[in-house]
C-alpha cells in the first residue's frame, strides 16, 4: 500500500500525525474497448465543442453549467481560494455509538499509520476508543472536498470512513408508501419468519462467498490465452490517420504533472478535428 495523504488526528489538545491508506481495492477485471476484427484499441479524443481542437490536459478547468446554458470558469487558482478549515486535519467532533449511524451514509474507507513518534498518543486513542465502544466522529478534507467521516478500530488499527452529507441521501418517494399497505395474513408472516431462522446464522463469514462472475471471466481469459486466442494490433505510426487516444491521453497525463505545460507536439497536433459520429464523454 502507498500512503495517498499525510495530516494529523486532532482531538482536544491532542494532535496525531498520520498517514492515509485506502483500506480497500477494486478487484473487477479491466476490459478495454477493442475493434473486434483486429483488437486494435477504441479511443475518443478531448476536444473543445466550440473550436474543434483537441485540448491539453493543463488546459483542461473545471465548469458549473447554469440553468439557460451559460458556464461558469473555475481554474485550480479559484479552487484553491476556496476554504477548508479541515485541511491536512482529521478534526475529531465528537464520539457516538456506532449503531447509531446507518451504514446508508458511509462512503470509503481508510487505514490510518501513526508516524514514528506518535505511535503512543494513537495507542491511547485506539484502546480509548475500544474500552468505550464508541466511534468518532471527524471532519476532513480530502481531494479538495470536506466531509464527515468516523474513526473506528479495526484489527488493532484505526480506520477512517468517510461519509455522505445528509442531503447526499436520496429520500425514497414510491407510490405504494402512499397507498393502504396490502392485508398480510399471519400466516404469511409467520412463513417468513421461519424463512429468516432457517437461513440465519451467528456472525456474518464473508470468505464463504466468491465473485463467481470475476472467476469465470478470469478462467475465460485465461483459456483464450493460452489457445492463442489474441489478437496483436498492429504498431500505429506517429503518423498515423488513427490516434490512440487511450495512450495520449496518458502521455498527456504523465507531461501534465510534470510540467503542467503543454508539450510543443502537442500543439502541433491540436488543430486536426476529431472524426465524425465520435462521442465526447461530457464534463463533470
Amino acid at each position: 500500500m502507498r500512503s495517498m495523504w499525510k495530516g494529523s488526528v486532532s482531538f482536544g489538545l491532542v494532535s496525531i500525525p498520520i498517514q492515509l491508506y485506502a483500506a480497500t481495492e477494486n478487484k473487477n477485471v479491466s476490459l478495454r474497448q477493442v475493434h473486434e476484427a483486429d483488437g486494435g484499441r477504441i479511443q475518443y479524443k478531448r476536444f473543445c465543442t466550440i473550436d474543434g481542437e483537441e485540448v491539453p490536459y493543463a488546459e483542461i478547468a473545471k465548469g458549473y453549467e447554469l440553468p439557460d446554458g451559460e458556464m461558469v470558469v473555475l481554474t485550480d487558482e479559484d479552487m484553491s481560494e476556496l476554504p477548508l478549515a479541515s485541511s491536512r486535519a482529521i478534526d475529531v467532533l465528537e464520539f457516538v455509538p456506532l449503531e447509531s449511524i446507518d451504514p446508508i451514509h458511509f462512503d470509503k474507507t481508510y487505514y490510518l499509520e501513526p508516524q514514528k513518534n506518535a505511535v503512543k498518543p494513537y495507542v491511547v486513542l485506539r484502546d480509548a476508543l475500544q474500552k468505550a465502544s464508541h466511534v468518532a466522529i471527524a471532519k476532513v478534507a480530502i481531494r479538495q472536498r470536506e466531509t464527515l467521516a468516523i474513526l473506528r478500530v479495526h484489527s488493532d488499527v484505526l480506520m477512517m470512513t468517510t461519509m455522505l452529507w445528509p442531503d447526499e441521501v436520496r429520500v425514497p418517494d414510491f407510490g405504494f408508501l402512499h397507498e393502504d399497505p396490502p392485508q398480510v395474513r399471519p400466516q404469511e408472516l409467520t412463513m417468513a419468519g421461519s424463512l429468516i431462522d432457517s437461513l440465519s446464522e451467528p456472525v456474518f463469514e464473508q470468505e464463504k462467498y466468491t465473485d463467481s462472475y470475476r472467476e469465470a471471466l478470469e478462467a475465460m481469459i485465461e483459456a483464450k490465452a493460452a489457445g492463442n486466442e489474441t489478437a496483436k494490433p498492429k504498431a500505429v505510426g506517429a503518423k498515423a490517420d488513427v490516434v490512440d487516444l487511450m495512450e495520449a491521453l496518458q502521455a498527456s497525463v504523465s507531461e501534465a504533472k510534470k510540467t503542467r505545460k503543454p508539450s510543443t507536439a502537442k500543439k502541433a497536433t491540436a488543430a486536426k478535428k476529431p472524426a465524425s459520429g465520435k462521442r465526447t464523454p461530457k464534463s463533470a
